[in-house]
């Protein structure tokens, strides 16, 4: 019933689709309607983007990257760090002087920022040139949204609506052509204490797992050689769906698609981490011995304030196990510097995890207060210096640590996959298994497609590399 339901709202969107494209060859500044869709945080946000612009393309625009172009600008927003907030802000302040000069121009503002109400509302009252304003769960209803705005000539701001059902088949505009999202899930229910995405992205529900093998095996026909798959906590997938089904299995199924590809994931809850999952890992084909498994702090006091549900020493039984039985594992990790409360000889705790776990690479933050979380209400008595003293701190010795792991790895031989050229020093950029970039000289014929590199030289933590003979 409910799909029937779902099903009748696309076609509905289908028809504001149409007129919308047909308004848009009047309305349009150069002939063709051009969009531009900029997207501020992590890959879901970029999976939704491509999803947006997936809507404007059957709206008839084509894209640029030039806001003097663009018949329609939308800022898709994140809503983690405190710097991203400002620096939209900042930016959509500016589109001011394109709506002055083009006021035919149409401005939107959606995602995660937009689910709170204290930053909707500063943009209700303080950018008045902003015409839409949209949060995460209504993406599907954007051909409405546009037609409402230029038709009836009101602003647009449609927030929450959350439900638990997941829209399918929206058209997706992929940024390229050999890497590819693919969200398995949506939302979250962990409530880390300095966290705000399960207020903004709700709560949590997965997709079916014959929706995602079918969109993967698409994939795979076209040619993409690696997918990611996406979700605020991927092992909490499966539940509740009517099938039997967790993440493990699903990786399974994924696996034993044929093709010449491989599959990343993230990101994973050392919480809901299991043996199984990693056993799959270990005995894939498809998937490298690559995870990302956030810790965020290594002192047990500070992960019960940040309301993680494991210890230290769960996590660092969790490595142990999941390096006994893939002795080439790289794993990543977040880190979080300076939690509320959080004093200098527990931030000494995670250094020392830091240097028994030995990760490959690390995503580091100074803490950041989101309005809404509970540690945002905490006392934080440390100021801003010291805990820039240890944010250099850990950076040293995570950047002795990955120096170390590529030195290592000269005279290797390592699968990659050719990403891009790079515009500074002309080496093909390319990237291991294990998520680490090597660079060589190479045609452009390789870019997307895997290539067997030597490495021969380790620069910190980029390695130098030269192509194998096939």
């Amino acid at each position: 019933m409910e799909d029937i339901r779902i099903n009748e709202e696309l076609q509905r969107q289908k028809l504001f689709t149409a007129d919308v494209a047909e308004i848009m060859k009047v309305r349009a500044i150069n002939g063709t309607p051009k969009a531009l869709v900029r997207t501020y945080g992590c890959q879901q946000n970029v999976a939704d983007g491509e999803k947006i612009k997936g809507m404007l393309a059957e709206m008839g625009f084509d894209f640029t990257e030039e806001e003097s172009e663009a018949d329609f600008i939308l800022f898709n927003t994140c809503a983690v760090r405190e710097h991203a907030e400002d620096r939209v802000f900042g930016n959509v302040g500016a589109l001011k002087n394109i709506k002055r000069k083009h006021p035919s121009v149409l401005i939107a503002v959606c995602g995660c920022m937009m689910e709170q109400e204290h930053v909707a509302e500063r943009i209700k009252k303080s950018f008045p040139f902003v015409n839409i304003v949209f949060g995460t769960h209504v993406i599907h209803k954007l051909p409405e949204m546009m037609y409402t705005a230029i038709v009836d000539s009101k602003r647009v701001f449609v927030r929450g609506h959350e439900t638990k059902e997941i829209v399918e088949n929206l058209p997706i505009r992929r940024d390229g052509k050999s890497r590819a999202w693919v969200t398995v899930m949506y939302g979250c229910d962990n409530f880390c204490s300095y966290c705000i995405v399960p207020y903004v992205r709700g709560r949590e529900k997965s997709r079916k797992s014959e929706d995602i093998i079918r969109e993967v095996k698409g994939l795979v026909a076209d040619g993409y050689k690696e997918i990611t798959l996406l979700g605020q906590n991927v092992n909490s997938y499966g539940k509740g769906l009517e099938e039997d089904i967790n993440f493990a299995e699903l990786l399974r199924r994924l696996d034993a698609i044929e093709g010449d590809f491989r599959i990343r994931f993230m990101t994973s809850h050392p919480k809901d981490a299991t043996h199984e999952l990693f056993d799959v890992i270990a005995n894939s084909r498809h998937i490298p011995h690559y995870i990302h498994l956030p810790c965020q702090c290594g002192n047990d006091r500070v992960l019960k304030e940040m309301n993680r549900h494991y210890d230290r020493a769960k996590y660092l039984s969790l490595i142990e196990y999941a390096k006994s039985i893939m002795p080439d594992l790289s794993l990543t990790s977040d880190i979080i510097v300076g939690f509320p409360g959080e004093t200098y000889e527990e931030f000494k705790d995670t250094l020392t995890l830091i240097e028994e776990v030995k990760f490959t690479s690390l995503f580091t933050f100074i803490f950041s207060p989101r309005v809404g979380t509970k540690g945002a209400k905490m006392p934080d008595p440390i100021p801003a210096e010291e805990k820039s003293k240890w944010f250099q701190e850990l950076l040293a010795v995570q950047e002795r640590i990955a120096a170390e792991r590529c030195a290592s790895m000269v005279g290797s031989k390592e699968r990659v996959l050719v990403e891009e050229r790079n515009p500074k020093n002309g080496l093909l950029s390319s990237r291991t298994g294990s998520s680490i970039i090597i660079e060589f000289p190479g045609e452009d014929n390789l870019i997307g497609e895997f290539a067997e590199v030597e490495v021969t030289e380790a620069r910190n933590w980029i390695l130098r590399g030269q192509q194998v003979s096939r």
